[in-house]
């Protein structure tokens, strides 16, 4: 599995990075800073056997992915076991799936995993990972989340998941 992911200006990811701490701390579970898992949102996730090639295809293409302003407004999570924080899916972020997904298609055997299709996908920035049931309540209790605040993306990756 590979991801296309966007990572934050340098007030957003130390932001992001307190929370990613704050979770670790509440619920005793620390594989995000154990496995050193920067801040980021992963903008699409495929499979595919043409890495050569996505990666030319990105590095052609990566005047066309410009930086845009991300605003945070919620904590979510996807059962059972990650924690995560939530932007507005804002022009930016939608026009920016868009393109990854379309760039992508240009390679024969990608496969796009259905959960980052346009109009499929759920923007988030993952804050905890791999969390029991009681690591997921424990990170919740408590906790005072202050996220409604705009950042900024202003790096654009592939990388291989982990």
């Amino acid at each position: 599995m590979y991801l296309v992911s966007i990572y934050f200006d340098e007030k957003t990811t130390s932001r992001m990075q307190g929370y990613i701490t704050q979770v670790a701390k509440r619920s005793g579970n620390p594989f995000m800073i154990e496995k050193n898992v920067p801040p980021h949102l992963t903008i699409s996730a495929f499979e595919t056997r043409s890495e050569d090639q996505v990666i030319s295809l990105f590095e052609e293409t990566r005047d066309m992915f410009q930086s845009g302003e991300i605003i945070w407004c919620s904590v979510g999570a996807f059962f059972p076991n990650v924690l995560y924080l939530s932007p507005v899916l804002n022009t930016y972020l939608q026009e920016l799936s868009e393109k990854v997904y379309k760039e992508l298609l240009k390679t024969a055997d990608v496969k796009v995993h259905k959960c980052y299709r346009p109009m499929q996908w759920v923007p988030h920035a993952t804050i905890g990972k791999k969390l029991s049931k009681e690591e997921m309540l424990a990170a919740f209790a408590g906790a005072v989340w202050s996220v409604q605040q705009p950042g900024r993306a202003d790096r654009f990756c592939k990388n291989k998941s982990i």
